[in-house]
């Protein structure tokens, strides 16, 4: 249905004349009769009876009006739907719970009128294939190296997410006030969610453990954050890595020790990664609420895997 000819016919429904329905679309009178007589054409009913004092709507042209009315509606949202200044970012995070939406959920309270619109892609190659193609405006990954970003992507590290050590009181490093990568070397250290050709967090530890010597897997099923504090809690030799952000609350009696590493810290690297020729105006302000309020990145004594 031409939508030139819906909006003609509301104007001229409003108006009760062609000539000022021609008057307002700055057309003529006679290309705004074409367009009345193209629509009755196409619906095959009279929508106004004609006659020297105006036009007044027929029977069937009462019945069109709330729906013509629906159209111009219609279309307002999906021409809104691909307007930047109109629509809402839409920002990929590996997880709701984890650092990279920690960092968003900080600039969402800095700045409570924007509209955002957040997704989860396990996947970096679709997160990527996501961004280059428009489907999602950013992301925050663990970018390990720049030259798998498409051509026109771009991206930049913005937080440096420091890992300590989780254990439960009965840990034989319960005791410890820091511990050091090298002494976590023989025990086990549990990443549930981890797979051997996995989302790049996957990467991430695995070149930890090899880099320090470590004994990491993500065996057996996990249902959350709270299994995961239940299994340390319990456990006389499982410990695990968690992220700074977001803080775990655990529940009376747990009584588990969140233990700084360091000499070196393991630091998760958290980058946004966005679209060369976005011109989304939210998405520069989010890139400069990252650039005011993340900490500074690659901070002496902190580890992360070469080339990240």
């Amino acid at each position: 249905m031409d939508l030139e000819a819906v909006r003609t016919f509301l104007l001229a429904a409003q108006t009760g004349r062609f000539q000022d329905a021609a008057t307002e679309l700055g057309i003529t009178q006679q290309a705004a009769s074409k367009r009345i007589a193209a629509l009755e054409k196409e619906l095959a009913v009279r929508l106004f009876t004609r006659s020297a004092r105006g036009a007044q709507l027929t029977i069937d042209g009462q019945a069109f009006l709330p729906h013509a009315r629906a159209l111009m509606q219609a279309e307002a949202k999906a021409l809104a739907s691909v307007r930047p200044e109109r629509r809402a970012l839409r920002v990929d995070v590996i997880a709701k719970r984890s650092g990279m939406s920690a960092l968003l959920r900080g600039f969402h309270e800095a700045r409570p009128e924007v509209e955002l619109d957040v997704v989860t892609l396990v996947d970096i190659g679709q997160a990527l294939d996501a961004v280059r193609g428009g489907e999602i405006d950013a992301t925050f990954r663990y970018v390990a190296d720049v030259r798998v970003l498409p051509p026109g992507v771009e991206s930049a590290r913005v937080f440096d997410d420091r890992l300590d050590l989780l254990v439960g009181p009965r840990h034989p490093l319960a005791g410890a006030r820091t511990v050091t990568p090298a002494q976590l070397a023989g025990h086990r250290i549990w990443i549930p969610g981890i797979v051997p050709d996995g989302v790049e967090w996957s990467v991430y530890y695995k070149k930890l453990a090899a880099e320090f010597g470590l004994s990491i897997d993500g065996i057996g099923p996990f249902f959350g954050s709270d299994h995961l504090m239940d299994v340390i809690a319990d456990s006389v030799d499982v410990a695990s890595l968690v992220a700074e952000k977001p803080r775990l609350a655990w529940p009376d009696g747990h009584d588990l020790r969140r233990i700084p590493v360091l000499d070196p810290t393991p630091v998760y690297p958290h980058s946004l990664v966005w679209r060369s020729d976005n011109p989304h105006p939210v998405l520069a302000l989010l890139r400069g609420h990252l650039a005011a309020t993340g900490r500074p990145v690659g901070a002496p004594g902190s580890w992360t895997p070469a080339g990240a």
